[in-house]
């Protein structure tokens, strides 16, 4: 299978995956990010901004999924995730093969559940 034929078999995975564990409908957040359901982000400074809980975008490099929570928060499952990789606020994996799908799936309900509970809700 060639990479095109395999980024675009992942890419609807994880819309099915991440519409599964949300129920709620993908949405383009800008050209290449993927959200389910955007709520309003308190910083700590005090100033309030529309953000989304979780997301993915199918970059040509990597597969960067985005779960507002912070890696600490997150460590004890990217123990169990399998290879994958981490930056400031996201996990890059190269395909769903390299990775545990209950683990993802996982993350996402619990991110998602943690993120809406309490905020304010824009769909």
């Amino acid at each position: 299978m060639v990479f095109s034929e395999i980024w675009k078999k992942d890419r609807n995975k994880l819309v099915e995956i991440f519409s599964d564990e949300t129920n709620e409908p993908p949405k383009l957040w800008d050209p290449f990010i993927v959200e389910f359901r955007t709520y309003t982000y308190c910083h700590p400074s005090g100033k309030t901004m529309e953000w989304f809980p979780v997301g993915f975008s199918p970059r040509k490099q990597a597969l960067s999924i985005y779960l507002m929570q912070s890696l600490e928060e997150l460590a004890s499952d990217l123990n169990q995730l399998g290879k994958h990789k981490t930056g400031k606020s996201c996990i890059y994996i190269n395909k769903l093969t390299d990775i545990d799908e209950k683990i993802l799936r996982k993350m996402i309900k619990e991110t998602h559940q943690l993120l809406t509970k309490n905020a304010e809700i824009r769909k």
